[in-house]
Order: structure tokens, then sequence, then C-alpha cells
């Protein structure tokens, strides 16, 4: 059986606008070997279209972009979308019969599979559906931006806590 982990790069304040963010080598990194160890990605429309960047090479890429790119396209993905038509390589389009979709895929599929998107992860949270929740706090504060939860407010339990790099600290939840 699937875990599902919502996680994304956080601000103090709790935006996750990860253009507004400090990048850290060290958690480039990080997230290349997270993304190789995944058993899959489940998508929101808005964070799947941002993604889609690792879709083709680019020449500014250096060895790690490759690495990332040739990490992320190797993961299946699920991309829930009622707007979308059409999804790229190794991506599946779920539009209707979500909970159902993401129930068999948790009950079929072994190891973790990543939630990308605040608005999905508050969906899924709702049906009870997120396993952990892993935001990695960066020293910034934005003041506007996406909140990391868009509506649903679980209790949670902080389980674990590990520093990455020199200034990201990731928090690691279950639900409470």
């Amino acid at each position: 059986m699937a875990k599902f982990v919502f996680e994304l790069n956080q601000s103090l304040d709790g935006y996750v606008d990860h253009q507004l963010l400090p990048g850290d080598p060290a958690l480039f990194l990080h997230f290349t070997e997270r993304m190789r160890g995944m058993a899959g990605l489940v998508y929101g429309r808005r964070m799947y279209e941002d993604m889609r960047y690792w879709d083709e090479d680019r020449p500014e890429w250096g060895a790690k972009e490759q690495a990332y790119a040739t990490a992320w396209r190797a993961q299946p993905k699920w991309v829930v979308s009622r707007s979308l038509t059409s999804v790229g390589p190794n991506a599946t389009l779920v539009k209707e019969e979500i909970e159902a979709t993401m129930r068999a895929l948790k009950a079929r599929v072994d190891g973790e599979i990543g939630i990308a998107g605040p608005e999905l992860a508050a969906s899924l949270t709702e049906l009870g559906l997120i396993d952990e929740y892993q935001p990695y706090i960066h020293p910034a504060v934005l003041g506007r931006g996406k909140p990391y939860f868009a509506a649903a407010r679980p209790l949670l339990r902080l389980i674990a806590s590990e520093r990455i790099g020199e200034n990201v600290i990731r928090l690691t939840y279950v639900p409470a």
C-alpha cells in the first residue's frame, strides 16, 4: 500500500511560491534523491504545468539539472484536473472519480507517492488520504502567495525533523 506524502518548499510565513524562495545546492540534490526513491507523483493542474519544465532537455542545464530531469521523467504521474485535455509522457489524466481513483492508486502501489499542489492536498486531506505532511521550511518571509494549507487544517503530530543544506528544515507530520 502506498503512502501519500504532501511535500513542498515553504516560507517561514507559510507560502509555497518556490520561485521566490532561495535556492540551495544541497536541497536540489536532496530533491533529486527523493525523486529517484518515489513510487510516483500526483499533481494538481498548476503544479503539473510548472513541473513540465523538466520534460525537455535545456541547453543551459548542467549535470545536476539533467539528473533531476531524468529522475522526474522516470516517475509515473497522475494529474488531477478537470480542465486539462491531455498530459505529457508517463502521466495519466484523472478527470473524474478522483476519490475512487486515489484510493485505488494507494491500494495498488507500494512506496511513497508525492502529492504536489496545495489545493489538491487540501482535497485529499479532507478525504483522509494524506499520510504525511513534509513542509521544507526556508528562512524567508514572503508575505504573499499560495499557502501550504490551502483549505483543510488537519490536526497534526510532529514525528521528525531534518536539516537540509545550510538553511532548510524538513518537518514531518502525520495526522493526529
